[in-house]
């Protein structure tokens, strides 16, 4: 696979965008690697959601990534804020030793209309995704809104140049930097997700109770785990597989379907 950061793949790329758009269309941009077993999921997002954009890969990079095919698009990840922002910045606080997962968010000035004891474990493990008081909790301890802490602290050194929040306040980022966050949770060395918070999160934290759940990521087949309904990313540290799909919009049978081809 050729990272979309690649010079010459750019240019490439940008010959064949120009061709298309000189014919009236934009079609999606993609590259994978030959001989590397994507056409099969290719063939079966184009013919679910042709405009969705997807990505899969390994430790080593992307396999193959196809971004979304509206013209200037970068599609609205709202559902994934919770591991591209808070997630990895509560890492670090853990990492740093300025949080701990079991000490009620009271120690820390936070939890304001929560129950009596309620921590950042409860928060990270509760099945209704990234609460207002986990967002506060980490703004206060990190100093800084989350936004700009993300965008200097993980995404940058992350190389995740078009990621960021719009001018409307929704979180947009292309197939690409997904998967250059995804590709960095298997191969973590010297970056800012440590491989200790990663294996803490992918972990079953909910004992005896049901739905089984991490720390805001789910268990699910063939040793994946996985964050978002509509958008949706997925790791298998068993299998150093990743994938990321974007569709344009939310089904649950592709969503199982793109699984199932990727990780069965």
């Amino acid at each position: 696979m050729t990272l979309q950061s690649d010079q010459a793949g750019q240019a490439d790329q940008a010959d064949q965008t120009g061709q298309a758009e000189q014919c009236g269309q934009r079609e999606p941009v993609a590259q994978h690697a030959p001989g590397s077993g994507v056409d099969r999921i290719a063939a079966l997002v184009r013919d679910a959601d042709p405009g969705a954009g997807w990505a899969v890969g390994g430790a080593d990079g992307p396999d193959a990534v196809v971004e979304a095919g509206e013209r200037d698009a970068v599609p609205d990840l709202g559902g994934l804020a919770g591991v591209l922002v808070v997630w990895p910045v509560i890492g670090m606080l853990v990492d740093a030793g300025e949080l701990a997962l079991h000490t009620p968010l009271t120690a820390y000035g936070a939890g304001d209309g929560l129950p009596a004891g309620t921590t950042a474990h409860h928060l990270l493990t509760h099945g209704s995704g990234v609460s207002p008081a986990l967002t506060g909790l980490a703004e206060r301890l990190c100093g800084s809104p989350l936004a700009g802490y993300a965008a200097e602290r993980i995404w940058g050194p992350l190389g995740m140049t078009g990621t960021g929040f719009a001018a409307d306040g929704t979180l947009r980022a292309p197939a690409a930097d997904l998967g250059r966050f995804l590709s960095h949770l298997l191969a973590p060395a010297g970056g800012p997700v440590s491989g200790a918070w990663t294996a803490q999160s992918l972990r079953i934290r909910t004992g005896e109770l049901l739905p089984a759940r991490g720390l805001l990521w789910h268990p699910g087949a063939h040793g994946s785990w996985s964050h978002g309904d509509g958008p949706a990313l997925w790791i298998s540290p068993r299998g150093r597989r990743w994938a990321a799909l974007l569709p344009t919009t939310p089904s649950a049978p592709l969503r199982t379907a793109f699984r199932e081809a990727v990780f069965a």
